[in-house]
């Protein structure tokens, strides 16, 4: 008799994929700022999501799942990310941004953001074998103390908000809203044979320009025939 399969049902939820998210953060951060941010143990649940004072960034992502994730900064929390960034980047301190409200301090909060998405967008492509797509952060700057919604499309939405620690102990929030959905194994897989897309098509483009490199340049009078076979299209 056919014993049944321990691994068959393990369910990945909303916490799963929370935890996920929160781990590009630390990961994508670590990296780009070269110190320590964590986040908390306990997450809240809320009602809605929204941006808030000082700098809010979002992105809506889409796919196999729909969902909303955004970063809620502190401007001192976004000062010292950007700070540390450019810093590791080799950046001398007189030439950065001292003021939260700068455009350059937006613009790389939304390029770190861009980067923790895609990292979780790749790990959602190798862990469930599914795929998400993004599209790009939006940042505001708010020095009043308003809330903005953002409203998604969302059947069963559920929402999540988890508090982050820089290393100089300041805080910033991130919150996840993604419609209520659960992932079953039906079997086992190694991840790390799953095709990541982006890696192929720059396998492909490589092979191509190795490809153009090795063939014979074509001969003048053809371009001069293409050309004018352009031309006579109106193109």
């Amino acid at each position: 008799m056919n014993m049944p399969n321990k691994e068959t049902g393990v369910v990945y939820g909303t916490e799963d994929v929370l935890t996920s998210l929160c781990n590009s953060v630390t990961r994508v951060l670590n990296v780009a700022t070269q110190t320590k941010i964590h986040y908390s143990g306990m997450v809240q649940r809320i009602t809605k999501t929204g941006l808030k004072p000082d700098i809010g960034c979002f992105v809506l992502f889409d796919g196999g799942f729909s969902g909303l994730v955004v970063l809620n900064f502190a401007g001192a929390a976004a000062l010292e990310i950007y700070e540390k960034y450019m810093l590791s980047m080799g950046m001398p301190k007189s030439e950065l941004a001292t003021n939260f409200t700068s455009d350059e301090v937006a613009n790389i909060l939304g390029e770190l953001m861009n980067q923790i998405v895609g990292d979780f967008t790749g790990k959602v492509r190798r862990e469930l074998q599914t795929n998400i797509t993004q599209n790009q952060p939006k940042m505001l700057v708010l020095t009043k103390q308003v809330m903005l919604s953002v409203d998604t499309p969302l059947d069963r939405p559920e929402m999540r908000r988890v508090s982050f620690f820089t290393e100089a102990n300041n805080i910033f929030y991130l919150e996840l809203a993604i419609d209520r959905t659960e992932f079953i194994k039906l079997h086992d897989f190694d991840s790390s044979e799953i095709v990541d897309p982006d890696a192929f098509m720059d396998l492909q483009q490589a092979n191509q320009s190795n490809a153009a490199a090795a063939s014979p340049a074509p001969a003048a009078n053809n371009d001069s025939d293409a050309d004018e076979l352009l031309r006579s299209l109106g193109m």
